[in-house]
């Protein structure tokens, strides 16, 4: 593998900012100094740029298998390393659904195959399977996941003797999808009483309403106090429900984490009426003092992380009236770009956005040697300008799908470059597919 020497970057790392060179060999970053004269293979002036970890999203859905015309492994770890994000964990909602060990495999030999980004996959719990899931390898695999709220696919575990079991014998992390499907079934019989079938994406969030997510997030809470589990509730999208977590232990002492989601953060119910179905995901999109608490909680510490849920749907699929069309939609390639917008605007630091995207999650899942621009550690790493515009068009989306949420918006920074265990994948605007990204290790 060649090496590598990038050349005056201001680093963004561990609470701090500095101008550095960074040397990296096999994979490893071997060196981090002031200035460094050493020759490598390739040298990459970053003057003018910022270096800052690669962004680990905790929560993607590519769709493979037997999703494939929505997105593959191969079309959105291309979007992902275009956007600054080199490691992902995927969703276990594909077809089949990711039930037992074999198809678990299955989707790791795929990835060995066509992902840019380094990859985990997780584990996916059902009513009746819950003597695959316990089989799971804590080394090997991020996470157990647990819908407890049914979203995408057909996982929803309500059986409460599998919830009892799954939450006391878990070996690892489970994570978990909280909306009440009880709450969601009666507001959808509720507006369907007035409206009929003309329901439109506005009803969205009153449907999978704020109460729908507060009843199933103090459940999930509720059981892994109980059982002492490790807990990490997904998507959080109300400010009610930040009160959950706490916010006062060191994030390596914590059994219960919780996520924050990119369209959370940006998007409020305000936005039904340009965006429709285009920001229909679920958890919903709810208000703008809901999308401002969330932010609050990611900055003073009941939020661990921010990840995207990246799940696409075709277009003509989004296209369909509200009722019918699937909920979910891209954002890996544009989530390092919104979070930087967001710091612009003053409302998140850049130390934040790296501790929330990067540091924690690799603290959270205890994975091994990433997540830090440390010596010794792989070079995940992405370069920003972040006085570059960039203007999200058909032109530049690389997601399978062909369609953003962001699409037509400028963001006011550009992703330069990216490295995925040491390898350059991203150069202004270029994809380099030599080499792949990695399986990650978790430190269990």
């Amino acid at each position: 593998m060649s090496t590598i020497l990038i050349k005056a970057a201001t680093l963004v790392n561990e609470g701090k900012v500095f101008t550095a060179d960074v040397l990296i060999a096999n994979g490893l970053i071997e060196r981090i100094a002031p200035q460094l004269d050493r020759v490598a293979d390739r040298e990459i002036n970053a003057e003018g740029l910022h270096i800052l970890p690669g962004l680990i999203d905790d929560q993607v859905h590519f769709r493979e298998p037997g999703l494939t015309h929505k997105a593959d492994i191969w079309h959105e770890s291309r979007a992902a390393v275009a956007g600054g994000t080199t490691s992902f964990m995927e969703m276990p909602n594909t077809v089949p659904n990711t039930l037992t060990q074999r198809l678990l495999q299955d989707k790791y030999d795929i990835a060995a195959e066509r992902s840019l980004a380094n990859y985990s996959f997780y584990m996916g719990a059902a009513n009746d399977n819950l003597d695959e899931v316990l089989r799971t390898d804590p080394r090997e695999v991020c996470g157990i996941k647990v819908f407890m709220g049914s979203s995408t696919g057909n996982m929803l575990v309500d059986d409460e003797n599998t919830l009892e079991s799954l939450f006391a014998n878990a070996p690892m992390l489970i994570a978990t999808h909280c909306e009440d499907e009880a709450t969601i079934g009666q507001n959808l019989a509720k507006y369907k009483a007035m409206h009929g079938d003309n329901l439109t994406a506005d009803m969205h969030p009153l449907i999978r309403s704020a109460e729908a997510c507060y009843i199933s997030s103090s459940r999930a809470v509720e059981l892994a106090r109980k059982h002492g589990s490790r807990l990490h509730v997904l998507h959080i999208s109300t400010a009610k429900e930040t009160n959950l977590f706490d916010k006062d232990i060191p994030l390596a002492a914590k059994r219960i984490t919780a996520e924050a989601c990119v369209h959370h953060l940006w998007f409020s119910d305000a936005d039904y009426a340009e965006k429709g179905n285009f920001i229909k995901w679920n958890p919903a999109v709810k208000t703008a003092a809901d999308r401002d608490g969330i932010l609050q909680a990611v900055l003073d510490g009941h939020i661990d992380v921010i990840a995207t849920d990246h799940a696409p749907h075709a277009l003509n699929e989004k296209s369909q009236p509200y009722v019918s069309a699937p909920s979910g939609g891209p954002l890996v390639q544009h989530a390092l770009l919104a979070l930087l917008d967001l710091v612009h605007a003053g409302k998140l630091t850049l130390e934040q956005l790296v501790q929330k995207t990067a540091h924690n999650t690799a603290t959270c899942f205890q994975i091994d040697r990433r997540g830090f621009i440390r010596e010794g550690y792989w070079a995940d790493l992405v370069l920003v300008d972040l006085n570059k515009p960039y203007t999200v068009g058909k032109h530049n989306i690389l997601s399978k799908c062909g369609w953003s949420p962001f699409d037509g918006h400028t963001f006011m920074s550009t992703i330069s470059h990216t490295l995925v265990s040491g390898n350059l994948v991203y150069v202004q605007g270029e994809l380099h597919e030599k080499g792949s990204g990695k399986r990650l290790l978790f430190n269990r």
